[in-house]
């Protein structure tokens, strides 16, 4: 028995009563995230959650709950995965941490190495060549933002301190990140303290009009960014845009010509390529990569996630040498001198490094290709619904738009749970035992690459049972 499984046995004499015990026990003391605290207890029920087992998470009550969202798009492998289990505690028993100025240790090293031989490449471009490590994927944003635009200042270019992003993007919670975010509802009360930057119409194949096909929309939204940049290349020194899938924008995707048309944009006018792989990257949509689905490499490239396989907090930033060798100089302010305590933990770089390995053991990239096409299938016959307004997938990702509705959310961007229609599909969904958080009208599907066939009709089912419920149905018993 683990320690809060007999902790819960002494708190109540029945399962159900040890986890409302532990509900009440972390509404004393937590503050959880991406939450309006008081929803809680009544409108959104705490999950006490006593482990985790491949696909499923297991409550403390003994209920099992598919994690359709891999635990915010963390869990490739699935939880629990005892390779990467075996790995940090054997990391564990030599090293857990050293600070890496002035250090280095054989996790971080082999993990680098490693990086940078499946990094995307480009012919004609030079590689990815550097490894800068951070904790998680805001900080990884951070890094890659303050890179470029201290190498601009390191060139005798300090006029050029504007960010390109893309409307309707999102990059994470970090003021830096935040300030190329276009998602009102996280950055309209911080839009005091953010940077300035420029946002470029979204390629979202969504947006099409008149008949436009998913490529179509991908190079007039390419011509808008050539117009955005027209007006502030010569101010701006970086472009971030998540590759092929905008997930925290409601899972918006667009046509890899979007990001072959902005790498040529960059190349242009001389400007830095930020690809932020934070949560499409580690065979998500089908490559390893997403950029590598246009043949392009980016000049920094964030990486977070999937890198551990969801078991510990890690981000990497991949730099080209060009970028590195602008810091090199006698002086230290023209160093890069970022730093988090925790930079290249060799928990987090061995738990990333058996990741890495099970990627080669399982042929995962080959088997998410066969659980894509299952999961296509089970989606199809939401296209008929009259319900839904569409249905689109990228790899292992699903998203089922439900047709809008007057509760949304604030100025109607996608956000988790938002809006009574949301909250509805959610706890429905939980009660038939599927972990499925919308994002405004989007359903989405986001499983670890390990789930079976009869999870997967478990989640179609429970995805049709929640959208009854958001518009109305009775709930289940």
């Amino acid at each position: 028995m683990n320690r809060l499984d007999h902790d819960a046995s002494i708190l109540a004499g029945s399962c159900e009563s040890a986890a409302d015990a532990w509900r009440r026990r972390d509404l004393d003391v937590v503050w959880h995230p991406c939450t309006q605290m008081r929803e809680h207890p009544h409108l959104l029920p705490l999950l006490p959650i006593a482990r985790g087992e491949r696909e499923w998470l297991v409550g403390m009550d003994g209920r099992r709950y598919l994690d359709a969202v891999s635990s915010w798009w963390t869990c490739t492998h699935g939880h629990a995965e005892t390779r990467i289990a075996e790995a940090i505690a054997t990391q564990a028993r030599t090293l857990e941490h050293v600070i890496l100025a002035g250090c280095t240790h054989e996790p971080a090293v082999m993990l680098a190495e490693q990086l940078l031989s499946i990094a995307p490449r480009q012919e004609g471009r030079p590689p990815l060549a550097k490894v800068f490590y951070a904790d998680n994927g805001s900080a990884g944003v951070e890094v890659a933002l303050k890179m470029a635009f201290h190498w601009f200042r390191n060139a005798g270019q300090p006029q050029r301190t504007k960010f390109i992003a893309l409307e309707n993007s999102y990059h994470g919670e970090t003021l830096g990140a935040l300030a190329v975010g276009d998602i009102p509802l996280y950055r309209r009360v911080y839009a005091p303290l953010l940077a300035e930057a420029v946002f470029a119409p979204s390629p979202d194949a969504g947006l099409a009009i008149g008949g436009e096909s998913a490529e179509q929309r991908a190079h007039r939204a390419a011509d808008g960014l050539a117009a955005v940049l027209a007006r502030h290349g010569d101010t701006a020194c970086a472009l971030i845009l998540e590759p092929l899938v905008q997930c925290a924008g409601g899972m918006r995707m667009h046509h890899p010509a979007y990001l072959r048309r902005a790498r040529q944009l960059c190349d242009a006018h001389g400007i830095f390529l930020i690809a932020d792989e934070i949560a499409v990257g580690f065979g998500r949509t089908g490559t390893m990569f997403a950029c590598e689905q246009a043949g392009i490499a980016p000049d920094l490239m964030c990486l977070s996630k999937g890198l551990t396989g969801g078991a510990l907090p890690l981000a990497a930033v991949l730099a080209t040498q060009a970028i590195y060798d602008g810091f090199l100089d006698d002086s230290r302010e023209r160093a890069f001198l970022h730093s988090h305590s925790y930079t290249g933990n060799p928990l987090g770089c061995a738990a990333a490094l058996a990741s890495l390995r099970i990627f080669g053991e399982d042929d995962v990239l080959a088997r998410n290709r066969v659980t894509a096409a299952k999961m296509a299938e089970r989606a199809a016959s939401f296209r008929s619904d009259p319900r839904i307004a569409d249905v689109r997938q990228t790899g292992m990702i699903v998203a089922i738009e439900m047709a809008p509705a007057d509760d949304a959310g604030t100025d109607g961007t996608a956000v988790e749970i938002a809006g009574a229609r949301g909250l509805r599909a959610y706890r429905e969904a939980v009660a038939r035992g599927v972990l499925l958080r919308p994002l405004g009208d989007v359903l989405y599907w986001f499983p670890p690459y390990c789930i079976g066939e009869d999870a997967l009709d478990l989640l179609a089912d429970t995805t049709r049972r929640a959208i009854d419920a958001a518009f109305g149905a009775p709930a289940c018993a």
